[in-house]
């Protein structure tokens, strides 16, 4: 017997005589004990607060991000003993892998992308300077820094891991403490991975803390620096957007609900092409997994009224040949939905949907299950078919949260994009097809009404990640119906735990709030050359300024040469004349860089190591013979990389004999920490 208990201000609350029992799927006999009460709610948000969001803010993104990674590193280290429990929710080692390799990959995403996207340091910029007078005296910056708050996490029952994990990683990673609160029908899993994450020691004391069973008042607890993720059902969503405190405060609330996700076959995609069988393989694929139980599941199946009735028998065919297992077996390809009264509410559902669709395969009431009780929480793989799309409603808006899709025809591609936008607002929509310009239409039609488009055709299916898989890296929510919310996206979801500020003052305070160099900041030039300093003597704002060079012809026509590169601007002058931006035969733009490396760069061996290459490069007046350039170098930012070198982001700013800019760019070096 499994137990799941509430971890509190860095405590674990034992589970007493309230304890819940929770039946198996499989089975249904009791398999493990829930705790349901019992902890002091403000307790919880005093600890996050105080505790937990100090710790981590004092951390900065990359601290946080290598944090992640660990701790990325120590689950998996121990996925084992979470794929040995696995089972029990009823999913297969398949589910298991979404699930809890999944969640442990969404970690070492993030991890990545603090360390790649967001800055060394404690503050986030978003965009360039504004200026807003004539020298650039007093400017504005918009900066993001974390909410001073928690955030509540509350998971749906599907994705016990990953449902934990990938609302955490952005978290964290923004420097929010979380109090996590999983469905009570699977918390066991989630349990035991939140109790390997503590028992890692990788996290700071009140960073996380778990809650099993019911959140009490907590949201009438809430405040302005606060956020809700929720994952659930839609109606269960409105009641807790609708509380009063959350309203008052103007509490953050992320929704990720309902979806009557649709895949549309391309009127291209004839028997026997790629795009056919992709879709053949991908709707069995996601109408299986999970047993159905995915918030991404196709649901609707959109096809040519031409093609529906070979798409129904290849689709019966495969479904007939995957019943239902038990998950324990390796093999097994459809598993139990998690709970009895989940299958009792995808039947209710589903009786909803036949009144306006048929049957094809897939029978409710008989049905053998693979060492298994088919009287237990099991269903076989469901498809109806929906002959008037047109003029049905159930279709369209009543979801089985099982293995059950509904299969309809379309007459060309604006019906089919009407069919899918009447879903109310999606996560995911998929259309498989090898026309771009199908493509296009239906982006430009359907778009709108989806969180993710996923197209698929015989060029991307060796890469393709899946029509029901939610990339990190890539928004997962939609409008509507769908909750409107972004759980993933890459550094969006991390900014939906920050505060988006616009700071105003002058160049000098900007940067040092920033910790990156701005023009009109203070400069200061080092006894030593800055090629010689190593990474950690260099500060923020060290310059040095070179003497000038001047262009000759010759300098030109050996470049022009020597290179190849003879655009007329350069080689000939009644040519360069005609043209409106130049004066006459000018300098190659890459001469004057060559140039401007050659009046800078210290040759000798030193802490530079490398250079990596140039950002943002613009060119604002051109360079004739007889001109002369300078350069000013000025060390802008810093970031820390491995454990013996780091990044070194140089403004680099190039001026003629007149102190005329006539070009910038940003380079980047790697500097060694030791000489």
């Amino acid at each position: 017997m499994l137990v799941s208990e509430s971890h509190i201000a860095g405590r674990w609350v034992v589970a007493g005589a309230a304890a819940n029992e929770i039946v198996g799927p499989v089975t249904g006999k009791p398999i493990a004990r829930a705790m349901n009460g019992g902890w002091d709610v403000q307790a919880a948000l005093d600890h996050a607060r105080n505790v937990g969001g100090p710790a981590l803010r004092a951390m900065g993104f990359h601290d946080r991000a290598r944090m992640l990674k660990a701790l990325a590193a120590y689950l998996g280290a121990r996925k084992a003993e979470l794929f040995s429990v696995n089972p029990l929710t009823g999913a297969t080692l398949r589910d298991g892998r979404v699930d809890i390799e999944g969640g442990i990959g969404t970690l070492m995403v993030y991890a990545a992308k603090g360390r790649r996207e967001l800055p060394d340091g404690k503050v986030w910029i978003d965009g360039a300077v504004e200026s807003f007078g004539r020298t650039g005296a007093f400017g504005g910056q918009h900066i993001a820094l974390p909410l001073q708050g928690v955030a509540l996490h509350i998971n749906a029952f599907n994705f016990p891991v990953w449902g934990m994990l990938e609302k955490l990683a952005p978290t964290l990673l923004a420097g929010v403490p979380a109090i996590i609160k999983p469905a009570t029908q699977t918390c066991y899993l989630t349990h035991l991975c939140y109790k390997m994450m503590v028992e890692s020691g990788l996290l700071p004391d009140g960073a996380v803390q778990l809650v099993i069973g019911s959140v009490g008042d907590m949201l009438d607890r809430l405040g302005p620096q606060d956020v809700v993720s929720f994952t659930g059902s839609a109606d269960t969503a409105l009641k807790l957007r609708a509380n009063a405190n959350l309203l008052r405060n103007s509490t953050r609330f992320s929704a990720e609900q309902d979806s009557l996700n649709a895949a549309i076959l391309g009127p291209d995609a004839a028997l026997g092409s790629p795009e056919f069988d992709l879709f053949i393989k991908e709707a069995v694929q996601e109408i299986t997994t999970k047993a159905g139980q995915k918030c991404t599941a196709m649901r609707r199946l959109i096809v040519p009224q031409g093609l529906i009735g070979d798409v129904g028998e290849a689709l019966t065919a495969k479904l007939a040949a995957i019943s239902p297992a038990d998950p324990a077996d390796e093999r097994a390809r459809l598993g139990a939905l998690a709970s009895h009264s989940q299958k009792a509410d995808v039947l209710a559902k589903l009786a909803q949907l036949r009144a306006e669709a048929r049957l094809i395969q897939g029978d409710p009431e008989t049905f053998d299950v693979q060492d298994g009780d088919p009287n237990q929480a099991f269903l076989p793989a469901m498809l109806l078919q929906c002959d008037d799309p047109d003029a049905a409603k159930a279709v369209h808006e009543v979801e089985a949260f099982g293995p059950v899709s509904t299969l309809m025809p379309y007459r060309d591609v604006a019906h089919a994009a009407s069919l899918a936008n009447r879903g109310g607002g999606s996560l995911v929509a998929s259309l498989f097809t090898h026309d771009a310009e199908i493509a296009r239409d239906m982006v430009l039609e359907s778009a709108a009404h989806h969180g993710r488009l996923y197209i698929m055709d015989r060029d991307a299916a060796a890469e393709a990640t899946g029509h029901g898989a939610p990339m990190p890296h890539m928004v997962h929510g939609g409008p509507g119906r769908a909750g409107g919310g972004e759980e993933l996206g890459g550094i969006r979801a991390v900014l939906h735990y920050m505060q988006r500020t616009a700071v105003q003052g002058s160049p000098r305070t900007l940067s040092k709030i920033t910790g990156t160099w701005l023009r009109g900041a203070p400069e200061s030039a080092g006894l030593q050359h800055p090629f010689q300093r190593t990474f950690d003597e260099l500060e923020i704002g060290e310059t040095i300024r070179t003497p000038a060079r001047t262009i000759s012809l010759e300098d030109i026509e050996h470049f022009a040469h020597f290179t190849g590169d003879t655009f007329y601007a350069h080689m000939d002058e009644e040519a360069a004349k005609a043209n409106p931006f130049f004066p006459g035969r000018v300098a190659h733009g890459y001469l004057l860089l060559s140039f401007a490396a050659g009046l800078f760069v210290q040759p000798d061996p030193g802490p530079v190591l490398a250079n990596t290459g140039l950002n943002g490069l613009s060119f604002q007046k051109p360079v004739s013979p007889g001109d002369s350039i300078s350069v000013q170098l000025t060390v802008c930012r810093k970031t820390r990389r491995t454990e013996s070198y780091g990044e070194v982001a140089w403004t680099v700013v190039l001026r003629n004999q007149d102190g005329d800019q006539v070009a910038e760019y940003e380079l980047l070096t790697m500097v060694s920490y030791a000489r």
